[in-house]
């Protein structure tokens, strides 16, 4: 008995992309993987610029956010999934594969911040930095700064990007 394989959707990917994992909302729009980015019912998203992705299983929810600056809302796609298939794991494998490196720096007891590099999955990009900042940190009080200056050139200096 041959299994049949479900036709590869018609999604319009980047020059040198080709699809390799895809679902379908529940509103009729294809939600695809490349090796570079994520397709959602129109945007081209780099895996590196993707903060998080989310499955609600219960709800059939997924839930995408972009990367953005703290402070600012970050921007977030949402969609029903009846079947999300391999999307998912696509998903997870490439957005975990941008990620160069993620220290927790404590800067008064527990609370601190994160040091963030993202690269895309290919590796022939640049290297992105980015801060998180834990709940009750100000990010413009001087010792704050401080300790995310000094984080930031240690984790340069450990990934060699000087």
């Amino acid at each position: 008995m041959r299994l049949r394989r479900e036709a590869r959707p018609a999604v319009e990917v980047g020059r040198g992309e080709s699809v390799l994992a895809w679902a379908t909302t529940s509103a009729g729009e294809v939600l695809a993987g490349t090796r570079d980015a994520v397709y959602l019912a129109g945007d081209r998203i780099p895996w590196e610029q993707v903060e998080a992705a989310d499955w609600d299983r219960d709800a059939e929810v997924f839930r995408l956010s972009e990367v953005g600056r703290w402070g600012e809302e970050r921007r977030e796609h949402v969609h029903a999934l009846a079947e999300p298939g391999r999307f998912l794991e696509l998903v997870r494998e490439r957005v975990t594969a941008s990620v160069v490196l993620q220290r927790h720096v404590a800067v008064s007891g527990r609370r601190g911040l994160r040091v963030i590099a993202r690269r895309a999955p290919r590796g022939n990009g640049p290297v992105d930095w980015f801060f998180e900042y834990d709940a009750g940190v100000d990010p413009d009080d001087a010792e704050v700064r401080a300790v995310a200056d000094a984080a930031l050139q240690a984790a340069r200096d450990d990934v060699g990007a000087g």
